[in-house]
């Protein structure tokens, strides 16, 4: 780090893509009807389902350049899933890529400075993606837990849920809600440069490169989360030729794939698991092609 350089969240994202040579975000989405490990409790499948997913990438030279575990998907299994969770954080930190903790947070003050310890201190994440819903008083205390620390908050801004544009598409004062959301961003990202992102889904790439370049012409760096590749039918290369249209740091971005890797061997029809998981972060980063 160069002297009198405050740290951010762009840092640690840079140095991730660097140290593997890749912008594929894997999702870490545990359902145990889908995990093929017959034996052990429930803590016990889930951690060694994702320890051997990742082993087999470092293995093959394909390890992610960040891990996205969604919160809900272990709470449901109780105490037993959340202390899953904690073994599947570990397992990502040591590894030295982001851990970006998908818990779509967002409440009043005090609430979200709860939500925002409990992320960033229990947890140990590098990110948390959070709702802004509530407005500037529910996303504040978040971002304040990164300030000068490589850390980082991705706030949702155009997601891509079929039931999105419920919302996310009314227009008022001449634009559509996730535009002023994506203005909001660019504003709070004053508070702690470099460590205020945003979710953008990949299903809309005319959204996507116009939401971007909103992000590039504000000057500022804002790390994207880009969901909806893979089993959302999203495309990779799609979103790369978006991105670089827009004049976007693309090691900045992170392409996210949950159940299109996780659950890969279901459509290979293979019972390596862990191999074709492997096979589609290549396939993944070989669409995305050089950084």
């Amino acid at each position: 780090m160069e002297w009198g350089k405050k740290m951010n969240y762009v840092d640690l994202l840079i140095r991730g893509s660097d140290k593997t040579n890749s912008i594929v975000c894997m999702g870490a989405d545990p359902v145990l009807e889908r995990i093929p490990i017959e034996h052990g409790s429930t803590e016990a499948k889930i951690t060694r389902f994702y320890e051997q997913i990742i082993e087999a990438c470092k293995s093959e030279g394909a390890l992610p350049a960040a891990v996205k575990p969604n919160y809900a998907f272990y709470a449901q299994y109780g105490f037993e899933g959340l202390d899953a969770l904690k073994k599947v954080c570990k397992l990502v930190k040591k590894e030295g890529i982001p851990l970006i903790l998908d818990a779509k947070r967002g409440d009043i003050g005090k609430t979200s400075k709860a939500y925002a310890k409990e992320v960033f201190d229990f947890w140990e994440a590098d990110c948390v993606t959070i709702a802004p819903y509530m407005g500037t008083d529910s996303v504040m205390p978040f971002i304040e837990e990164t300030i000068g620390k490589e850390r980082g908050v991705y706030i949702l801004n155009r997601t891509s849920n079929p039931g999105a544009s419920d919302f996310q598409d009314i227009e008022a004062g001449g634009k559509k809600n996730f535009e002023w959301v994506s203005d909001s961003i660019v504003k709070w990202a004053d508070t702690a440069l470099g460590n205020v992102g945003a979710v953008v889904g990949a299903t809309s790439m005319q959204e996507l490169e116009a939401v971007v370049r909103a992000f590039v012409e504000s000057g500022k760096q804002v790390p994207l989360l880009i969901p909806g590749v893979g089993a959302q039918g999203g495309s990779a290369a799609e979103v790369i030729a978006a991105l670089k249209k827009a004049g976007y740091n693309l090691k900045i971005a992170r392409i996210n794939s949950s159940s299109g890797i996780n659950y890969a061997y279901e459509k290979q029809g293979t019972d390596d698991f862990a191999g074709a998981a492997v096979k589609v972060i290549k396939e993944l980063n070989k669409e995305i092609g050089g950084l």
